[in-house]
């Protein structure tokens, strides 16, 4: 299965076929819509049919096992059969949005430079967790400062690739300390943002920081000791 959502993001609309539709899910011989991982979520939209006949997309997984992407229809679409013709559209304005928060979550990991031990985005806000020495106080008003600095200084978005056996000789790019990448893989994925950021990432972002549009940080709560959760919103 071609995977459009990684050769280009901004992509809304695909034309495909159905490979196969069984209880577990929709899986088509190329799809645009990005299944739930890495803290984002799963896109959702529409299926049209050759008649025009609409069928709401509610989620998007990625299959385990198999690694095939799994659309879920709702519990009274018809089963397809093999072949069928299809047309694809994103519900755009919401896949944007994770994009515009997850481009400016990496932003957040550049301000605050501690490990990162977990983090998850809506198309509202995000938040990551950082293990920050105890006793050591984040300043909420200088945070939002600095990402929207960075956000407006329009740095370009560019995807790299590297290899396991790379990454593992650049232990510093790894930012995430819950979730090790799949080193054992000939190719692996990296974002960067131009000047500031080089981390490892299978998500979808933004062109350009500016994109984003400005941000403000919700709130700062401890969740432990070591643990503090910084949450950011579109503003």
């Amino acid at each position: 299965m071609q995977e459009r959502f990684y050769l280009d993001p901004y992509q809304q609309t695909l034309s495909t076929t159905v490979v196969r539709h069984d209880e577990q899910g929709l899986v088509l011989e190329e799809t645009l819509f990005y299944p739930l991982g890495g803290g984002q979520p799963g896109d959702t939209g529409t299926l049209t049919l050759a008649d025009g006949t609409p069928l709401a997309i509610t989620d998007t997984r990625r299959d385990k096992e198999t690694r095939d992407i799994l659309h879920v229809l709702a519990t009274d679409a018809p089963r397809l059969p093999v072949g069928t013709p299809v047309m694809l559209a994103l519900d755009w304005s919401r896949r944007h949005a994770h994009m515009r928060v997850h481009t400016c979550l990496h932003l957040l990991s550049v301000v605050i430079k501690a490990g990162v031990t977990g983090g998850n985005l809506t198309a509202e806000s995000g938040r990551l967790d950082f293990d920050l020495p105890e006793g050591m106080e984040l300043d909420k008003d200088q945070i939002e400062a600095a990402l929207n600095r960075l956000i407006a200084e329009d740095r370009s978005v560019r995807v790299q690739m590297t290899s396991g056996e790379a990454l593992q000789r650049q232990p510093e790019l790894i930012k995430t300390m819950s979730v090790t990448p799949p080193l054992h893989l000939p190719e692996i994925r990296l974002i960067e943002i131009d000047g500031v950021d080089l981390q490892p990432c299978g998500g979808t972002h933004v062109a350009r920081t500016a994109e984003i549009g400005p941000v403000i940080v919700k709130k700062i709560e401890s969740k432990g000791a070591r643990n503090k959760r910084v949450v950011v919103a579109l503003a």
